[in-house]
């Protein structure tokens, strides 16, 4: 796993709190792998979700660092989001 994806799991398992995710949410970072999140957390997995968010590592970087609102990073085309909007927004309360 690269630097980068453990440095995402670890901080998204931070931001759950061992409370998990209430559906299946992947994270696509460009040219570094997936991330996906359910019920048991963060982990690297590419598999079927609910909701793929796609982005580079510097804007996912961002996000879990909380200088990156999710929301405006999708409004202004740093973030695609595919899926069901619904977990979307559920996970950006998450990431917030």
């Amino acid at each position: 796993m690269s630097a980068t994806l453990q440095a995402a799991v670890a901080a998204l398992n931070t931001k759950l709190d061992g409370a998990g995710f209430d559906g299946v949410a992947k994270f696509v970072i460009e040219d570094e792998g997936s991330i996906l999140v359910d019920q048991n957390g963060a982990r690297q997995e590419d598999a079927p979700a609910d909701v793929t968010l796609s982005a580079d590592a510097e804007t996912f970087r961002a996000i879990l660092e909380g200088d990156l609102n999710p929301t405006a990073a999708f409004m202004g085309g740093r973030l695609s989001i595919d899926g069901d909007m619904g977990a979307a927004m559920r996970l950006a309360g998450v990431l917030s």
